[in-house]
């Protein structure tokens, strides 16, 4: 059954990441990952090692934690919210749904225990632009499999230890397991410079494969999950951009008086709340659908990416407005979650896409 609000031990989950992340990932430790401080990579082992982030989607047979996608939902809304690096998205959310989507137990008992226990980091080879499968072949030698073809811009692929790959072969769509020394792999320069993407290059690159009854069902899976944490990201982004507008707007003063008694601004941020909360309503729907209704999660995935993406675009975008001048400038965080809307805005198939493919499965 859905519960229309948080468990005390969600709540619990959501205050103790919140205080680790304004502890461990302020904004100057943001930026100094942005220009290329290797002291960023210390976040997500710290995360796992001391919350467990790392073991949230990882059943406890495979010694995870055995939590349910709302309460992975909760970590990344929090880690979202604080524009924190480390790969939460590919590691913490799409790999484990991916292997275990499979179903393929000894690829989830090899794989699953490591990522749990963040002494490995993996990344899906999804294509970002949407594309489905990607372009990557497979062809059979003796006993293995070797890989070629390209995919471009795959989230956290630039780091990670392996890859999980869906591959089309002589008899339709396989996955296979990479690891990433056996690949070429490049950093894509990207307007959201808080998050890495990679260009990833197979040339007959040795490949284990993963034993999968519905490799389509599995691509279809992990992307629905995927796109549903981003819009959960979205959500944390646009309440800290609520929150940073409503400090300036109470502290900020003109001809006397704080520029958020004047109703112009107020309707402003009233609009802005009302689109943060139904964006909100929409991203934990879909999150209650990973688990609680898998048959309607592609309906309410697609619809909360769509909806969530131009809610975040347009509350970053008022972010920058109320906060006048200073807002435009590079030493303010406002600039920083404006870039990570737009980018995630288009990750996966942007708002028009989504709604086109929510409309063809409800049969418009």
């Amino acid at each position: 059954m859905m519960q229309f609000s948080f468990t005390p031990e969600q709540e619990e989950l959501r205050s103790v990441l919140r205080r680790f992340l304004e502890r461990q990932c302020p904004m100057d430790r943001v930026r100094a990952v942005m220009a290329g401080d290797p002291a960023g990579d210390e976040i997500w082992p710290r995360a796992a090692a001391e919350l467990g982030l790392a073991a949230l989607a990882v059943p406890e047979e495979y010694d995870g934690a055995g939590a349910g996608f709302v309460e992975l939902a909760v970590a990344v809304e929090e880690w979202g919210r604080a524009l924190a690096p480390g790969p939460l998205l590919a590691t913490g959310v799409a790999a484990p749904a991916t292997l275990l989507a499979s179903g393929d137990s000894a690829a989830c008992a090899r794989l699953l225990p490591a990522l749990a226990a963040a002494e490995l980091t993996a990344a899906v080879a999804l294509d970002a632009t949407g594309q489905r499968p990607p372009a990557v072949t497979a062809v059979q030698h003796g006993d293995g499999w070797a890989l070629s073809g390209q995919v471009p811009m795959v989230l956290d692929g630039l780091a990670a230890d392996v890859v999980l790959v869906p591959a089309t072969t002589d008899g339709g769509l396989l996955w296979f397991e990479v690891p990433a020394t056996g690949l070429t792999r490049e950093a894509v320069p990207a307007i959201d410079q808080t998050r890495q993407l990679a260009n990833l290059y197979f040339a007959a690159t040795p490949a284990v494969v993963i034993e999968a009854a519905e490799p389509h069902t599995i691509l279809d899976r992990t992307v629905n999950v995927l796109i549903t944490a981003l819009a959960v990201e979205q959500v944390g982004i646009a309440d800290r951009c609520l929150e940073l507008t409503l400090g300036h707007v109470r502290a900020r003063e003109q001809f006397g008086r704080p520029i958020g008694t004047f109703q112009a601004v107020q309707h402003r941020c009233a609009e802005m709340l009302l689109r943060l909360e139904s964006a909100r309503s929409a991203a934990y729907y879909a999150a209650w659908a990973v688990d609680g209704a898998p048959a309607e999660l592609p309906r309410a995935a697609s619809l909360a990416k769509s909806y969530c993406s131009e809610a975040t675009a347009f509350i970053t975008a008022e972010t920058l407005q109320l906060h006048g001048g200073i807002g435009f400038t590079w030493e303010h965080d406002a600039h920083l979650y404006f870039k990570r809307a737009k980018a995630d805005e288009v990750l996966f198939g942007s708002p028009a896409a989504h709604r086109e493919l929510l409309g063809s499965l409800v049969g418009i």
